[in-house]
Protein backbone atom coordinates (compact mmCIF):
# COMPACT_ATOMS: atom_id res chain seq x y z
CA UNK A 1 0.00 0.00 0.00
CA UNK A 2 0.91 3.70 -0.40
CA UNK A 3 -0.78 6.15 1.75
CA UNK A 4 -1.43 9.48 0.63
CA UNK A 5 -3.39 11.85 2.86
CA UNK A 6 -5.07 15.31 2.72
CA UNK A 7 -4.06 17.93 5.76
CA UNK A 8 -7.06 20.43 6.54
CA UNK A 9 -10.55 18.33 7.22
CA UNK A 10 -8.67 14.90 7.38
CA UNK A 11 -5.46 14.90 9.65
CA UNK A 12 -6.90 17.93 11.73
CA UNK A 13 -10.52 19.42 11.42
CA UNK A 14 -11.58 22.27 9.52
CA UNK A 15 -10.52 25.85 11.54
CA UNK A 16 -12.31 29.14 11.77
CA UNK A 17 -9.45 30.46 9.75
CA UNK A 18 -6.37 28.54 8.37
CA UNK A 19 -3.99 29.58 10.95
CA UNK A 20 -6.09 28.54 13.66
CA UNK A 21 -5.55 24.79 13.11
CA UNK A 22 -3.95 22.31 15.43
CA UNK A 23 -2.52 19.26 14.95
CA UNK A 24 -3.04 16.28 17.50
CA UNK A 25 0.39 16.06 18.69
CA UNK A 26 0.63 12.05 18.59
CA UNK A 27 0.15 12.22 14.81
CA UNK A 28 3.73 12.91 13.77
CA UNK A 29 5.34 10.55 15.53
CA UNK A 30 2.48 7.42 14.19
CA UNK A 31 2.92 8.69 10.68
CA UNK A 32 6.20 8.23 11.02
CA UNK A 33 5.96 4.81 12.81
CA UNK A 34 3.77 4.17 9.31
CA UNK A 35 5.86 5.63 6.75
CA UNK A 36 8.77 3.10 8.50
CA UNK A 37 5.99 -0.08 8.20
CA UNK A 38 5.28 1.05 4.20
CA UNK A 39 8.39 1.32 3.24
CA UNK A 40 8.79 4.85 2.94
CA UNK A 41 5.42 5.27 0.94
CA UNK A 42 3.44 7.56 3.12
CA UNK A 43 3.12 11.17 1.35
CA UNK A 44 1.13 14.16 2.72
CA UNK A 45 -0.91 15.82 -0.58
CA UNK A 46 -2.72 19.38 0.23
CA UNK A 47 -3.16 22.74 -1.03
CA UNK A 48 -0.91 23.80 1.94
CA UNK A 49 2.81 24.94 1.37
CA UNK A 50 5.33 22.56 1.96
CA UNK A 51 7.04 25.36 4.34
CA UNK A 52 3.74 25.24 6.43
CA UNK A 53 3.13 21.09 6.69
CA UNK A 54 7.18 21.12 8.01
CA UNK A 55 6.06 23.55 10.72
CA UNK A 56 3.11 21.31 11.60
CA UNK A 57 4.70 17.87 11.51
CA UNK A 58 8.56 19.03 12.86
CA UNK A 59 10.49 17.35 14.09
CA UNK A 60 9.38 14.75 11.23
CA UNK A 61 9.58 15.27 7.24
CA UNK A 62 7.59 13.69 5.03
CA UNK A 63 6.93 13.39 0.99
CA UNK A 64 4.79 16.06 0.44
CA UNK A 65 2.87 17.21 -2.82
CA UNK A 66 1.77 20.72 -1.52
CA UNK A 67 -0.33 23.58 -3.12
CA UNK A 68 -2.17 21.13 -5.01
CA UNK A 69 0.44 19.55 -6.41
CA UNK A 70 2.06 22.22 -7.80
CA UNK A 71 5.13 21.67 -5.43
CA UNK A 72 6.05 18.33 -5.14
CA UNK A 73 9.15 17.00 -2.51
CA UNK A 74 10.61 13.07 -2.18
CA UNK A 75 13.24 12.18 -0.07
CA UNK A 76 13.86 15.72 1.18
CA UNK A 77 14.16 16.83 -2.14
CA UNK A 78 11.87 19.51 -4.16
CA UNK A 79 11.53 17.56 -7.10
CA UNK A 80 8.40 19.19 -9.10
CA UNK A 81 7.40 23.01 -9.02
CA UNK A 82 5.62 24.89 -10.72
CA UNK A 83 6.25 28.43 -11.56
CA UNK A 84 4.04 31.41 -9.80
CA UNK A 85 1.63 32.64 -12.65
CA UNK A 86 1.94 36.02 -14.04
CA UNK A 87 0.07 38.52 -12.99
CA UNK A 88 -0.41 36.96 -9.80
CA UNK A 89 1.08 39.57 -7.17
CA UNK A 90 -1.95 41.92 -9.23
CA UNK A 91 -4.48 39.57 -8.35
CA UNK A 92 -3.39 38.96 -5.17
CA UNK A 93 -3.44 42.69 -4.34
CA UNK A 94 -7.22 43.35 -5.79
CA UNK A 95 -7.99 40.12 -3.33
CA UNK A 96 -6.59 42.02 -0.62
CA UNK A 97 -8.17 44.70 -1.16
CA UNK A 98 -11.74 42.91 -1.18
CA UNK A 99 -10.63 41.40 2.41
CA UNK A 100 -9.74 45.02 3.55
CA UNK A 101 -12.85 46.42 2.84
CA UNK A 102 -14.74 43.33 4.20
CA UNK A 103 -14.95 41.80 7.78
CA UNK A 104 -13.93 38.38 8.18
CA UNK A 105 -12.88 37.28 4.79
CA UNK A 106 -9.16 36.06 4.75
CA UNK A 107 -6.22 36.31 1.89
CA UNK A 108 -3.80 33.34 1.95
CA UNK A 109 -0.83 33.85 0.16
CA UNK A 110 0.59 30.80 -0.85
CA UNK A 111 3.08 32.46 -3.91
CA UNK A 112 2.65 29.99 -6.56
CA UNK A 113 -1.19 30.09 -5.68
CA UNK A 114 -3.83 32.43 -3.74
CA UNK A 115 -7.02 31.91 -1.71
CA UNK A 116 -9.68 34.05 -0.76
CA UNK A 117 -11.68 32.42 2.57
CA UNK A 118 -15.09 33.71 3.99
CA UNK A 119 -15.47 30.75 6.02
CA UNK A 120 -15.92 33.88 8.64
CA UNK A 121 -18.51 35.62 6.24
CA UNK A 122 -20.67 33.04 5.00
CA UNK A 123 -22.86 35.86 3.80
CA UNK A 124 -19.82 37.62 1.01
CA UNK A 125 -19.54 33.83 -0.66
CA UNK A 126 -21.19 35.02 -4.08
CA UNK A 127 -19.10 38.23 -4.13
CA UNK A 128 -16.09 36.41 -3.08
CA UNK A 129 -16.53 33.99 -5.90
CA UNK A 130 -17.13 36.19 -8.71
CA UNK A 131 -14.15 38.17 -7.56
CA UNK A 132 -11.99 35.15 -8.36
CA UNK A 133 -13.75 33.86 -11.36
CA UNK A 134 -12.78 37.46 -12.85
CA UNK A 135 -9.07 37.32 -11.34
CA UNK A 136 -8.97 34.00 -13.08
CA UNK A 137 -10.30 34.68 -16.18
CA UNK A 138 -7.64 38.00 -15.99
CA UNK A 139 -5.08 35.36 -15.56
CA UNK A 140 -6.05 33.57 -18.73
CA UNK A 141 -5.25 29.45 -19.03
CA UNK A 142 -2.03 28.80 -17.11
CA UNK A 143 -4.48 29.66 -14.33
CA UNK A 144 -7.51 27.79 -12.94
CA UNK A 145 -9.86 28.12 -9.83
CA UNK A 146 -10.28 25.40 -7.33
CA UNK A 147 -12.92 26.05 -5.28
CA UNK A 148 -13.26 24.00 -1.67
CA UNK A 149 -15.05 24.61 1.29
CA UNK A 150 -15.69 28.19 1.94
CA UNK A 151 -12.45 28.84 0.08
CA UNK A 152 -11.53 29.39 -3.49
CA UNK A 153 -7.99 29.25 -4.66
CA UNK A 154 -5.86 30.19 -8.49
CA UNK A 155 -3.97 27.77 -8.90
CA UNK A 156 -1.59 26.61 -11.46
CA UNK A 157 -3.61 24.44 -14.16
CA UNK A 158 -1.17 22.04 -14.49
CA UNK A 159 -1.44 21.63 -10.75
CA UNK A 160 -4.27 18.99 -9.35
CA UNK A 161 -3.72 16.46 -6.56
CA UNK A 162 -4.55 13.84 -9.05
CA UNK A 163 -1.37 14.27 -11.57
CA UNK A 164 0.23 15.03 -8.06
CA UNK A 165 -0.07 11.27 -6.64
CA UNK A 166 0.02 9.44 -10.53
CA UNK A 167 3.73 11.81 -10.51
CA UNK A 168 4.73 10.16 -6.79
CA UNK A 169 3.03 6.79 -7.98
CA UNK A 170 5.77 6.53 -10.89
CA UNK A 171 8.78 7.02 -8.55
CA UNK A 172 10.76 3.83 -6.88
CA UNK A 173 9.37 4.14 -3.26
CA UNK A 174 5.62 3.95 -4.73
CA UNK A 175 5.42 1.98 -7.58
CA UNK A 176 4.27 -0.99 -8.12
CA UNK A 177 1.97 -0.21 -4.79
CA UNK A 178 -1.87 0.03 -4.44
CA UNK A 179 -2.96 3.50 -3.49
CA UNK A 180 -4.99 4.60 -1.14
CA UNK A 181 -6.02 8.55 -0.72
CA UNK A 182 -7.76 9.70 1.98
CA UNK A 183 -9.41 13.31 1.65
CA UNK A 184 -12.06 15.67 2.74
CA UNK A 185 -12.84 18.49 0.01
CA UNK A 186 -14.22 19.44 -3.62
CA UNK A 187 -9.76 20.15 -3.64
CA UNK A 188 -9.81 16.06 -3.62
CA UNK A 189 -12.06 14.55 -5.93
CA UNK A 190 -9.43 14.22 -8.86
CA UNK A 191 -7.53 12.77 -6.77
CA UNK A 192 -10.00 10.24 -5.57
CA UNK A 193 -10.83 9.77 -9.49
CA UNK A 194 -6.63 8.99 -10.28
CA UNK A 195 -6.89 6.38 -7.41
CA UNK A 196 -9.65 4.60 -8.87
CA UNK A 197 -8.01 4.33 -12.22
CA UNK A 198 -5.71 3.02 -10.11
CA UNK A 199 -7.84 0.24 -8.69
CA UNK A 200 -6.67 1.89 -5.02
CA UNK A 201 -8.63 2.89 -2.06
CA UNK A 202 -10.48 6.49 -2.19
CA UNK A 203 -11.90 7.39 1.19
CA UNK A 204 -13.63 10.81 1.82
CA UNK A 205 -13.94 12.05 5.53
CA UNK A 206 -17.73 13.27 6.07
CA UNK A 207 -21.04 12.20 4.86
CA UNK A 208 -22.69 15.75 3.17
CA UNK A 209 -22.16 15.18 -0.40
CA UNK A 210 -21.52 12.98 -3.10
CA UNK A 211 -17.83 11.97 -4.30
CA UNK A 212 -15.93 9.94 -6.47
CA UNK A 213 -14.55 8.50 -3.39
CA UNK A 214 -15.69 4.48 -2.85
CA UNK A 215 -15.12 4.46 1.07
CA UNK A 216 -16.17 7.37 3.75
CA UNK A 217 -15.10 7.96 7.41
CA UNK A 218 -17.34 9.76 9.46
CA UNK A 219 -14.61 12.35 10.93
CA UNK A 220 -11.21 13.23 11.26
CA UNK A 221 -11.12 12.07 14.70
CA UNK A 222 -12.03 8.69 13.04
CA UNK A 223 -9.07 8.42 10.66
CA UNK A 224 -6.80 9.68 13.73
CA UNK A 225 -8.15 6.56 15.82
CA UNK A 226 -7.38 4.16 12.68
CA UNK A 227 -3.88 5.97 12.61
CA UNK A 228 -3.16 5.64 16.16
CA UNK A 229 -4.63 2.45 16.72
CA UNK A 230 -1.76 0.83 13.76
CA UNK A 231 1.18 3.01 14.54
CA UNK A 232 0.62 1.29 18.18
CA UNK A 233 -0.10 -2.32 16.52
CA UNK A 234 2.87 -2.19 14.09
CA UNK A 235 0.21 -2.80 11.00
CA UNK A 236 -1.97 -0.81 8.47
CA UNK A 237 -3.65 -2.50 5.85
CA UNK A 238 -6.13 -1.13 3.50
CA UNK A 239 -8.73 -3.13 5.82
CA UNK A 240 -7.52 -0.90 8.07
CA UNK A 241 -9.73 1.67 6.96
CA UNK A 242 -12.86 -0.20 5.93
CA UNK A 243 -13.89 -2.63 8.33
CA UNK A 244 -17.32 -2.28 10.41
Amino acid sequence: MALFLDFDGTLVEIAPSPEDVRLDRRVAPALEALRTGLGGALALVSGRPIAFLDEMLTPHSFDIAGLHGAQIRVDGEIRSQSDAPENMREALRDLVRFANSHVGIIVEDKRISAALHWRLAPELKDEALDLMRQAAAKLGPGVRLQEGKSVAELVPASASKGSAIAWLMATPTYAGRRPVFIGDDITDEDGFEAVNAMGGLSIRIGEDRESHALHRLASPTALRHILLEAAEGGSLTASSFTRD
